[in-house]
């Protein structure tokens, strides 16, 4: 009797439980260690996102460093675009083709874009009024274009930023533009928008007129 009185103070999963005890007990148990390991493996879980966002931002800051580092932007003479509106723009055609109305006026820039000092990019910025729309200041993007062996690299978007900045800072509302067919898309991913159906530019080919407001 004294040995049954001590084991029935014993808990129940060690004297002989009932099943459903002892699964209660058990159950209690995982549940804890459970707890204990998914809380554990979130905070390393979550420890390890952070280093990851902190990394990819710091990839971004040093990329961003690097290029204002290797590259530069400035402004440019309409002769100087020649070198790379031919091989790109006007390829196979004579240097005569390179020169575009209103190159020399006051009122147009050109803009380049130098990789350790030689130009690589190029972009045109003319003020000119386009009667589709109905924005008063107005500039027309001509000529952007890249050097075959350097594009891919983000520095088409660069030069388009720039001549946003520079507009901006000029008061200058919407940018249009007539765009290649094959740099739709390109322009589309920074919010340009198309209006009208596709034409042609004789010995160009086809076009379409995109703008943005600014």
């Amino acid at each position: 009797s004294e040995r049954r009185g001590s084991n029935s103070r014993q808990p129940a999963w060690k004297a002989g439980a009932l099943p459903t005890e002892l699964l209660s007990h058990c159950w209690c148990k995982y549940k804890k260690k459970v707890k204990f390991k998914t809380s554990f493996f979130a905070k390393k879980i979550n420890k390890k996102q952070q280093l990851f966002i902190t990394y990819l931002k710091l990839k971004s800051y040093n990329f961003t460093i690097l290029f204002n580092f290797m590259n530069t932007i400035k402004e440019i003479t309409s002769k100087e675009t020649y070198i790379v509106r031919q091989p790109v723009l006007r390829k196979g055609k004579p240097i005569e083709s390179c020169i575009f109305e209103g190159d020399d006026l006051p009122t147009t820039h050109h803009f380049g874009l130098f990789e350790d000092k030689n130009l690589t990019g190029i972009i045109s910025l003319f003020t000119q009024i386009n009667s589709i729309f109905a924005d008063e200041n107005q500039a027309q993007i001509r000529g952007m274009a890249v050097l075959e062996n350097h594009q891919k690299k983000g520095y088409g978007e660069a030069l388009v930023t720039h001549c946003e900045k520079f507009c901006q800072s000029q008061n200058i509302d919407l940018i249009w533009f007539n765009a290649r067919t094959a740099a739709v898309g390109f322009y589309k991913k920074m919010n340009y928008q198309i209006i009208g159906e596709a034409f042609d530019i004789k010995d160009v080919g086809e076009h379409y007129l995109m703008f943005k407001k600014l």
